[in-house]
């Protein structure tokens, strides 16, 4: 994979950036052509000209933090307070004269740039707010308002097509790079399976296959080894639910793992991401329900683990078709010290702003169900 292909997909805006900065550079040469032709015409020349030094200063400034020392979001404010002041210099250096023709404002076409800064740094809202602010301060230095408004409506257009530009190439790079992170961990898992399916798993089967022709004692071995065998499959065909750039993981890959012959997992097929903590809570919640399954039905009960996306929440279900809980157990067991369901279910899902519910009844099984909001 080649520096340039990987620059690409981690750093999707840098030639939009460098390209703001060429655009930054020739429009400072022009606008210095301009003022220091007509210096004669001003008000207060050596104030043009120490104004005329601070933008070729920050243009440089900004090369510096745009480039080789990136801090794009902060400096594109300060671009912005920057571009402000220049323009706010013009009622002071013009004479009355120019300022009645309409003579171009101070910094004049080197203004834009910081708007367009605010829109790959922050996005379509950063530069439609850049361009905003860039456009009153325009028209409370000039004289005539409607020579400018044609200005204006070029800087807010630019300004969001920028914005959007900058968004669009954001999230483009995202599913790259997820794609590429999916890919590769396929890859490795199809490299794991091979070598593991030539030993750990023909030995669990030849142990489950034995235990269960030999039977007592051997047989819950057995049962034992396909349990494993199952969950090791599972792992190698689904993969762990890996921590992305942002810590966040995928819910439902954390959920398949706890698949077996026995517990049945029901996922959206899109990934369900929420914060690497919340997963592992969720999750842990997950396996203490069915750890009562196995003590309180049998370990050989079925179970179903159902995961739904909501709007704005999920929700898991977790089933099993035992006896169901008398009424007053759950209370009972707390009073006398037995906390596994109030600490590892209902403490973990209260400690994450969530609610669960226990449906229960004789006869009819027992369901979990938990909600947590996204």
């Amino acid at each position: 994979m080649s520096d340039a292909w990987i620059g690409a997909v981690d750093r999707p805006l840098e030639p939009l950036w460098r390209g703001l900065l060429v655009y930054r550079a020739l429009t400072l040469i022009s606008a210095l052509a301009v003022t220091l032709y007509r210096l004669g015409e001003y008000a207060h020349p050596v104030g043009v000209v120490v104004v005329l030094g601070a933008m070729t200063a920050w243009t440089a400034a900004t090369a510096y933090l745009y480039l080789v020392k990136p801090a794009r979001q902060a400096a594109a404010v300060a671009d912005l307070v920057v571009t402000v002041g220049v323009l706010a210099t013009t009622p002071l250096l013009q004479t009355p004269a120019q300022i009645a023709a309409d003579a171009p404002v101070m910094g004049s076409i080197w203004t834009p740039p910081a708007a367009l800064a605010c829109a790959l740094a922050f996005g379509v809202r950063g530069g439609v707010v850049g361009g905003l602010v860039i456009a009153a301060v325009d028209l409370a230095v000039s004289a005539q308002v409607a020579t400018e408004l044609n200005d204006i409506q070029l800087i807010l257009l630019a300004s969001l097509t920028v914005g959007f530009a900058s968004t669009v190439l954001r999230r483009s790079a995202e599913r790259t790079r997820r794609a590429v992170a999916s890919e590769a961990a396929m890859r490795e898992r199809e490299r794991l399976a091979r070598a593991v399916h030539d030993g750990v798993l023909q030995v669990l089967g030849f142990v489950r296959r034995r235990g269960a022709e030999l039977g007592g004692p051997a047989h819950e071995l057995g049962a034992l080894a396909g349990e494993q065998e199952y969950a090791l499959r599972t792992l190698l065909t689904a993969g762990p639910a890996t921590v992305d750039a942002e810590g966040r993981r995928d819910l439902a890959a954390a959920l398949r793992v706890l698949g077996s012959s026995r517990v049945s997992v029901a996922t959206p097929a899109h990934p369900v991401e929420l914060s690497a903590h919340t997963v592992d809570e969720l999750v842990a919640a997950v396996r203490a329900a069915l750890s009562n399954v196995d003590v309180h039905v049998g370990p050989d009960a079925p179970a179903w683990v159902l995961l739904e996306d909501l709007d704005g929440a999920v929700e898991i279900s977790v089933r099993d078709e035992g006896p169901g809980i008398p009424e007053g157990r759950l209370a009972a067991a707390e009073a006398d010290g037995r906390l596994g369901v109030a600490r590892s279910l209902r403490g973990r899902v209260a400690d994450l702003g969530g609610t669960i519910m226990c449906d229960t009844g004789p006869d009819r099984g027992t369901e979990w169900i938990i909600r947590v909001g996204r």
